[in-house]
């Protein structure tokens, strides 16, 4: 019988992320006991040389006379000087508070893992470990997978844990919603529709939906006989067993070294203090975070920019007005000069955001451009200064990047402001935008275009200044090629010329006039977005009654000429994505 140091039972990530700590500390006699044929990143036991025995499962904890713990399995017996319970991945559950339409029951799982997954849209939610465990389980079958952690605190998590999920993230294998819960789930064409609580976060649907409904710990089920205080760790078990240290995954390792390996080193980590003059340790982010590669940055104007972005690995298809997210990290310095609130916690984490995927429209031979086969993502960007308490964190990050520079593209290109309700040739359809705003009604324009949509295309896209309609010139090369196309563009600060809104031109009949005839909600697609004011949506009583504020909107003008909003429950001819 071997005595040992360490004795970590349970294959889990925070059990594997222990005992790769403790090697890195130099604990020389540490063993891993896994009740299974496997761990859950059998790599990691190659890669960092651990000792781990196979279908061990632990069924008894004693104490010794000279105060070390006897550790039983059916094949095995050790003693070891400490014991860490990771059998069970631990993390809170995250209960909906809404009712699940039962004719989903096949696509909602929560006791065990769905099968037949692999290309599958899968959304795993939960809280710390579990939801970490459960994630890179179904990334390794093939999955795509987007995981809802509500709030986790990253330093909650295992180091494995936080850098495997990092990683996945960088492969355009998983995304991370680190602050989403869902809010309502729908059965939308048989499959669910998962509406989320954080604005930031639009609605995502997926082929099934992993949940943790308990925290029960797998390893409560060991017998622990009278053993010495503080000799056994357990992962947040709940109820905690009679003698035992309850640590949180990230922490384990060092609430054991502190307690019984005092003089060993502290594992090496990433320093938490922020250093802008660390240039390794922030190349090293990089490499750790980015996945895709700025192939053009074309600046309309100083703080207006066209750029494309070109993934290292997966595809980039899409459909014509969906997003994507990009994302920098809070150790690139900033344009602007100021400072982010809290920089020295946060500075090694990453900065995401949703952009709406636009398109050149046509190619440089003139062609229109089928964007959604195309290998690069093009954004529309406009710099975002300090407002008051507002500070913004990628624009001033991403104004001072070039070509050839690196940067984060999330893996999930997903949204429902899509050309879905143009259901036939001859509609009309009727974008109207401010800004930046008008990024997915290009991709959508060019679609409609090139699969031969014959019926009238109206376009208004509302700005300060004239040089800051980037896509002026495509949009004026398009009228002159396809009758059925108009270019409006407004302008409501330039000198010598008239201010006009998105509303004024519903209000004097020149979008009527445009569309050759009356805006009727019977033939017609409305798609606006930018603006929250310029959209203005209605809010909606119990009895689904709406009720609209000030300034008025393109809603409120739409709906007193018959238009309904489309919204969760209830289809429309008004569709709306809100930029802010």
């Amino acid at each position: 019988m071997i005595h040992h140091d360490l004795v970590v039972i349970g294959g889990t990530l925070a059990g594997l992320s222990t005992a790769i700590e403790a090697k890195e500390s130099g604990l020389e006699k540490v063993l891993l006991l896994e009740r299974g044929e496997a761990v859950i990143q059998p790599e990691i036991v190659g890669q960092h040389a651990l000792s781990v025995e196979y279908q061990a499962p632990v069924h008894r904890l004693s104490v010794l006379e000279d105060g070390r713990l006897l550790v039983e399995t059916p094949r095995l017996v050790t003693t070891t000087r400490v014991a860490l319970m990771a059998e069970s991945p631990g993390g809170d559950s995250i209960l909906p508070v809404f009712d699940l339409p039962p004719s989903l029951k096949e696509r909602l799982h929560s006791g065990s893992l769905p099968s037949n997954i692999s290309d599958k849209d899968i959304l795993v939610v939960g809280r710390g470990e579990w939801a970490a465990d459960t994630t890179l389980t179904l990334v390794g079958t093939g999955a795509g997978v987007v995981v809802c952690l509500g709030g986790t605190n990253p330093s909650s998590l295992s180091r494995l844990a936080r850098r495997q999920l990092l990683r996945a993230e960088a492969e355009r294998r998983a995304t991370i919603l680190w602050n989403s819960q869902p809010d309502a789930i729908e059965d939308v064409g048989g499959y669910p529709m998962v509406f989320f609580d954080d604005r930031r976060t639009p609605d995502l649907q997926f082929d099934h939906i992993v949940f943790r409904l308990n925290n029960a710990s797998v390893g409560t089920a060991i017998d622990v006989d009278d053993i010495p205080e503080g000799s056994v760790f357990w992962l947040d078990a709940i109820p905690s067993p009679p003698g035992v240290v309850v640590v949180s995954p990230g922490g384990a390792w060092e609430a054991i070294r502190s307690a019984h390996f005092p003089r060993l080193r502290a594992p090496s980590g990433r320093p938490r203090a922020w250093r802008p003059d660390n240039r390794d340790e922030i190349n090293q982010l990089r490499v750790e975070h980015y996945n895709a590669t700025i192939t053009t940055f074309e600046r309309a104007k100083s703080d207006l920019w066209l750029l494309r972005v070109n993934p290292d690995r997966g595809d980039t298809s899409h459909l014509a007005g969906q997003y994507a997210s990009l994302g920098l990290g809070y150790w690139e310095p900033r344009a602007d000069g100021a400072r982010d609130r809290h920089l020295e916690t946060i500075w090694d984490r990453l900065i995401r955001r949703s952009y709406s995927i636009s398109s050149p429209i046509l190619d440089e031979a003139g062609y229109l451009v089928d964007s959604s086969r195309s290998p690069d993502l093009e954004f529309y960007i406009v710099l975002v200064p300090p407002s008051g308490d507002r500070t913004p964190a990628l624009t001033p990050r991403l104004a001072l990047k070039s070509p050839g520079d690196r940067i984060y593209l999330g893996p999930k290109v997903a949204g429902r402001y899509t050309l879905a309700h143009v259901t036939s040739p001859e509609n009309r359809a009727l974008f109207l935008a401010t800004g930046t705003g008008e990024a997915p009604h290009n991709s959508m324009i060019a679609e409609l275009l090139r699969k031969g949509h014959y019926g009238p295309i109206v376009s208004v896209v509302s700005v300060r200044y004239r040089d800051d309609l980037a896509y002026q010139d495509v949009h004026i090369a398009l009228e002159k090629r396809f009758p059925n196309y108009r270019y409006l563009p407004l302008v409501t600060r330039e000198s010598g010329t008239p201010k006009r809104y998105v509303q004024d031109v519903i209000r004097d009949g020149t979008i009527s006039e445009s569309l050759g005839g009356l805006l009727s909600p019977a033939d017609t697609q409305v798609y606006a977005c930018g603006n929250p004011a310029m959209i203005g949506l209605p809010k909606f009583d119990a009895a689904g009654v709406a009720s609209f504020g000030l300034p008025v909107g393109v809603c409120q003008l739409l709906v007193e000429r018959g238009f309904t909003v489309d919204r969760r429950g209830t289809p429309g001819n008004i569709h709306y994505e809100e930029y802010w």
